[in-house]
């Protein structure tokens, strides 16, 4: 599987089954959401820097997308995607609303996709995840958990990688999303320093024993 980081939470998951694209963001963060092309789009919420969706092209495969935009179990052409409704603060919803944390199963990986997850998991939604492989984890705060609480969601999951979106830099624009914590902050709460890549290829035969940390550079 080839992953690309679009920015924000936006990912391209490239396998031999289709494209999967998570969180298109629009432009109005100040980052520009890249010209990419997926088989299937997943949707965390309907915040219009998670819900982009006119921004996809269709690949060959597809006349357009198959959007998948909430809690439920979606199988397509080899493809498995499995939505858990989680919250998007820390008080039940009451705040911001639902969230949904996506598996999705491809080139015999699984990758956890937490969306604006706002609030730690139980064992509950834990052992519907199953093992997870690669896990994009939000790291930002404000709006999804900060660092500190990222620390603990990914202890508890335990995937073989992790790489962190939903952060603050540069290009971030909006006023609003100048409140984040940046990669830096989260990678002194974890305790390790990566330098960031641009691509990022893995497959399921190569899974290390330990959580590595990857950080991307956005495409």
């Amino acid at each position: 599987m080839q992953i690309t980081y679009l920015g924000h939470s936006a990912f391209s998951l490239k396998g031999k089954n289709g494209i999967v694209v998570t969180d298109p963001f629009s432009n109005d963060m100040g980052l520009k959401m890249p010209k990419v092309s997926a088989d299937f789009i997943t949707v965390s919420h309907a915040h219009s820097d998670h819900n982009a969706t006119d921004k996809i092209s269709p690949t060959a495969r597809r006349e357009r997308p198959f959007i998948i935009d909430a809690p439920g179990e979606y199988e397509v052409a080899g493809v498995s995607v499995f939505g858990f409704s989680t919250f998007h603060d820390n008080s039940q919803g009451s705040e911001r609303g639902r969230n949904i944390v996506y598996t999705i199963h491809l080139d015999d990986l699984v990758v956890c996709h937490l969306g604006d997850l706002g609030h730690t998991l139980d064992e509950k939604i834990i052992e519907k995840l199953g093992v997870v492989d690669i896990l994009l984890c939000p790291v930002g705060g404000k709006f999804t958990i900060d660092p500190k609480t990222a620390v603990e969601v990914i202890q508890a999951i335990e995937p073989s990688y992790v790489i962190p979106m939903h952060y603050r830099t540069a290009a971030h624009a909006n006023a609003t999303f100048r409140e984040l914590s940046t990669i830096e902050d989260f990678m002194r709460a974890y305790g390790v320093t990566k330098e960031p890549v641009t691509s990022f290829t893995v497959t399921a035969g190569s899974l290390p024993e330990e959580t590595e940390l990857v950080v991307m550079n956005p495409a």
